[in-house]
């Protein structure tokens, strides 16, 4: 496709009476970030910018700390004018934008002032992805009903990708399910929100942009610069099958020409899918993760948020991947509000069970920011919100206790920079022992199907995979017959403590005749 050039001019403007419509009294501000996807200039002293722009690239504004765009019937933010004068190709199989035709005069944004906190909490969603209605119903029963009376002093909402699993026609319901959150929403590209039929990456979000915006954008709340990116290369360039991990030179040219603007006292989080597996380039391409490291490493602070993988994990990098800021930075790659895609057998609330493949509880995450530092915790669906260890104790062991069993402890937000002690009967807390193992309590339920004579309602959970947050430790050898109970504790990055408790039995040994 032949790219015609253009250029976009207008306002960005306090809207007083919140029609969207720039009238002569509502003054423009000053100072305010305008991008095209590639290029990002600031409104000048009346509030007026001027962009080139192509066929097929969106036009937004950068929202400021201290005001709001608008949003519409979703609580879907509105702070964009997509460019698509012939609209999607109409070839896809799934509808995309209808033409734009020619370029208005103007392209004008409106802000509105709110109060903004520097101390705020976010909400954060790995993969709701459902394939099917059914599904959907699963996600709003399962998360969206729990959310609306959990989400306390939440701001707002970011869902990291996999809106839905392939069938992109599910992607205006499930927008209508998330409406009733009541908190604007942001929504990152996932690998099963694409269009398959593109031919080339940057038409391959036609209907991800058509119900939800640009697929790479930023904004800013608090002390804090969010910037969202779709981080999947599709087709694969390498191949031309699949995709790929990596970022498209348009997006790397946003990456710089935003970040520059942005003061480095700030916070900046990135939020995109497929994490930036440093270890692994099949995975991710090494040349667009150090682009991106580059351009965070002046920060103070930077944040990553990811998902993708339905395993949760903290990662960290250092000098060895390519990292050169101050100190490491971190990646939280998030586990999924569909868990382990709807599987397993059904809950207290008849729905899927669906824990993931490293034993952690489908949930969602809380971002709790403090000016330029922040603090997260996992909340598990349909739990308290104190369920943060799942342990598994083993209900007996012998008199005198000599045994190989072990008490495990699966901390769901831990890494290894976290600490988790142990006791029994109120003793002296000891270190667990960090091991990356599979979690006993997972692997048994997924062998409960294995084994069965009849056939369970539901569907078999994946096969266990090693989990990044277990610890280990051993029964003393002098324990008296009876009840004992252990207590585990665990302290995580921010100096959160969590608990949890478990009871056993000691019984004699019996004895092989």
């Amino acid at each position: 496709m032949a790219f015609s050039q253009a250029s976009v001019s207008g306002y960005v403007y306090e809207d007083g009476n919140k029609n969207q419509k720039k009238e002569n009294r509502e003054k423009g501000i000053e100072g305010i970030a305008v991008s095209n996807g590639a290029q990002v200039v600031l409104t000048d002293k009346n509030g007026r910018y001027s962009l080139p722009v192509q066929d097929g690239q969106t036009i937004f504004v950068i929202k400021p700390s201290g005001y709001m765009t608008p949003v519409n019937g979703n609580n879907l933010p509105q702070y964009y004018y997509q460019y698509k004068p012939k609209g999607s190709p109409a070839d896809l199989k799934y509808k995309g934008s209808a033409p734009t035709g020619e370029l208005p005069k103007e392209i004008n944004f409106a802000l509105n002032r709110q109060n903004e906190s520097k101390n705020f909490d976010i909400l954060v969603f790995g993969d709701p992805q459902p394939y099917t209605e059914k599904q959907l119903d699963y996600f709003r029963r399962a998360i969206v009903n729990e959310v609306k009376n959990t989400k306390k002093n939440a701001v707002l909402g970011i869902s990291l990708g996999d809106l839905v699993g392939d069938n992109l026609s599910l992607q205006k319901p499930y927008a209508d399910v998330m409406k009733e959150i009541g908190l604007p929403w942001y929504n990152v590209m996932g690998n099963h929100d694409m269009n398959y039929e593109a031919k080339e990456d940057r038409l391959s979000d036609e209907t991800f942009e058509s119900n939800f915006g640009p697929a790479n954008y930023s904004f800013n709340y608090g002390n804090v610069h969010f910037m969202v990116l779709d981080d999947i290369l599709y087709p694969d360039p390498r191949d031309n099958k699949g995709y790929w991990g990596g970022f498209r030179e348009d997006q790397l040219q946003f990456i710089e020409n935003d970040l520059k603007l942005v003061d480095k006292n700030k916070l900046i989080v990135v939020s995109f899918h497929i994490p930036l597996d440093h270890k692994n380039e099949d995975n991710f391409r090494n040349s667009d993760r150090q682009k991106l490291f580059d351009n965070l490493a002046p920060f103070k602070n930077a944040l990553l948020l990811s998902a993708h993988t339905h395993i949760q994990q903290q990662l960290f990098y250092g000098k060895e991947a390519g990292w050169n800021g101050s100190k490491d930075l971190h990646e939280y790659n998030a586990g999924t509000t569909c868990g382990d895609w709807w599987s397993g057998t059904s809950d207290d609330l008849g729905l899927p069970t669906s824990t993931m493949r490293d034993g952690t509880a489908k949930g969602y995450s809380f971002i709790s920011f403090s000016d330029s530092d922040y603090k997260m915790k996992y909340k598990t669906a349909g739990k308290p919100e104190d369920y943060q260890i799942n342990l598994y104790v083993p209900k007996v062991v012998p008199f005198p206790s000599k045994t190989s069993a072990k008490v495990l402890a699966n901390f769901f937000m831990g890494s290894k920079k976290d600490k988790v002690e142990y006791r029994i009967d109120g003793g002296k807390w000891e270190d667990m022992q960090y091991d990356e193992t599979v979690d006993p309590n997972f692997a048994m339920s997924v062998f409960k199907w294995d084994t069965t004579q009849t056939m369970l309602a539901g569907r078999r959970p994946s096969n266990p995979e090693m989990s990044k947050h277990i610890w280990i430790g051993e029964f003393p050898k002098k324990l008296s017959l009876g009840k004992h109970k252990v207590e585990v504790k665990a302290t995580d990055m921010y100096g959160n403590e969590f608990s949890a408790t478990e009871e056993f039995d000691v019984r004699d040994q019996i004895i092989i005749p």
